[in-house]
């Protein structure tokens, strides 16, 4: 006996197909994603995640995790993805696979928090995350989470600007102030920035605690030669591609500094004043300024000594 299908049914039952494959598929991109979670970053980037994600989207966590100016407070989400700081471990499950086209998912994940003593937060404390996963040469890979992607893009594009602003003014610094210092072998400014504000695309102001160093290298020890403070206003605008300072507005010394640094930083003082103010503030930044400084410039040096004063190790 010959069987037909009626067009209703045959429907019927290419629906109930597709709707078990559509479904097999999501049970085993569930499967996947969980087993993704353990290469989230946590505090830190695993080198092994490297195989787990696309190759765009390590490279780019890779980079913010080295930045050397790199500041946790600055964006935490980028340390703590899904726990905080506080010595809890994220228990993954996931809610929905969301089967976008045939080389890209999104999965909802539910994530609570684990004690070190094995018991679980409170349930109201459940966060929600979305993991994205891309397909590449047939293994599912994390391509984005919590589109934090984006957010690198951002930070490094601004931390770029950011260099190359310091930079101007470092070379501005050396140049047009250590040269009117007792000459050294190495003129390292430190620079401690406190507002900055562009007038337009073409003109910025820069506000900073300034400081001009000369060393001489001494072994692994930089010794201090000369140097002081130069703290004002910087005025900086596109040179073709590159910044220029065209203006310093500085404070004077003596009687008249503190009125001039009142006019020069106006709604920053306050904030000037209590940086300049801490020794101990300046020295971190040096401090922190100078190993920089040494490890871009691949440096054997370990210590930098101001003349009368102990050295202190980088």
């Amino acid at each position: 006996m010959k069987h037909r299908f009626t067009p209703i049914l045959a429907a019927l039952v290419l629906c109930g197909i597709t709707l078990t494959s559509c479904n097999k598929t999501e049970e085993d991109l569930s499967s996947i994603a969980l087993e993704l979670c353990q290469y989230i970053p946590d505090h830190v980037l695993l080198e092994r995640s490297k195989d787990f994600m696309t190759n765009d989207f390590y490279a780019l966590l890779d980079t913010m995790f080295n930045l050397p100016e790199h500041e946790a407070m600055d964006h935490e989400w980028l340390h703590y993805f899904v726990t905080g700081n506080g010595g809890t471990i994220a228990d993954f499950s996931v809610d929905t696979v969301e089967v976008i086209d045939g080389k890209h998912a999104l999965a909802i994940l539910d994530v609570r928090q684990m004690r070190e003593d094995g018991s679980y937060c409170d349930e109201d404390e459940i966060e929600e995350h979305r993991l994205y996963m891309e397909k590449v040469d047939g293994k599912w890979l994390i391509s984005d989470f919590d589109e934090h992607k984006q957010d690198c893009i951002n930070y490094i594009a601004n931390w770029r600007k950011e260099e190359a602003l310091r930079q101007t003014i470092s070379d501005y610094l050396a140049k047009e102030i250590g040269s009117q210092y007792q000459q050294g072998e190495l003129c390292i400014p430190v620079l401690m920035l406190i507002a900055a504000e562009e007038d337009d695309e073409e003109q910025a102001r820069v506000w900073g605690d300034f400081w001009v160093f000369n060393y001489n290298l001494a072994g692994d020890t930089l010794k201090t030669v000369s140097g002081g403070n130069h703290s004002g206003c910087l005025y900086l605008a596109k040179d073709g591609n590159k910044l220029k300072v065209t203006k310093f507005e500085q404070t004077e010394d003596g009687a008249g500094n503190e009125s001039s640094a009142r006019k020069i930083f106006g709604d920053h003082f306050d904030i000037y004043q209590n940086m300049h103010s801490s020794e101990q503030v300046r020295e971190a930044v040096r401090q922190e300024q100078l190993l920089q400084y040494v490890q871009r410039n691949n440096l054997s040096v370990k210590f930098y000594q101001d003349f009368g004063w102990d050295a202190v190790e980088l």
